[in-house]
């Protein structure tokens, strides 16, 4: 559907998002939305109220359409002439610095820290040391502090 032979009363029962993604793609390029309502506005003969009172709802209705992308500086165009090129090479070569990334930190800690097998038997001795002086007392009989 061309806009341009698009007549008012067609127009009229359009909601506004269609109209807009007629104009986007007849246009062939991005627009701000600034300019795809006021080309709407005054396709419908609106007038300006209707184009400064509305013109956040418009936003909105823009925002929630997956039809249609925003782009940086208020440009918004349609989706469908901005398809991500995603290389599946790029990925698992992400992926495998991530990994190798990953490992480095992993050695690292492991020489810093030094592993629990490389403790010396004497140290676990001095722990079990400490709890010598240990009385356990029974909930039910009188604790005495002088002890």
């Amino acid at each position: 559907m061309k806009f341009k032979t698009v007549t008012k009363e067609e127009l009229e029962v359009l909601p506004f998002d269609d109209i807009a993604y007629i104009i986007l793609k007849e246009k062939g390029k991005k627009m701000k939305i600034t300019d795809i309502f006021r080309i709407i506005c005054d396709s419908l003969e609106l007038g300006d109220e209707v184009y400064e009172n509305q013109m956040g709802d418009f936003f909105s209705l823009m925002s929630t359409e997956k039809r249609f992308i925003q782009l940086e500086k208020g440009y918004w165009d349609l989706r469908e002439n901005h398809t991500a090129e995603i290389s599946i090479k790029e990925i698992e070569d992400e992926l495998d610095d991530d990994v190798e990334i990953a490992e480095d930190k992993y050695e690292d800690e492991e020489e810093e820290t030094g592993y629990y097998d490389e403790l010396d038997d004497s140290e676990d001795d001095k722990e079990d040391d400490d709890y010598k002086d240990l009385v356990v007392v029974d909930e039910d009989e009188e604790f005495d502090a002088n002890l």
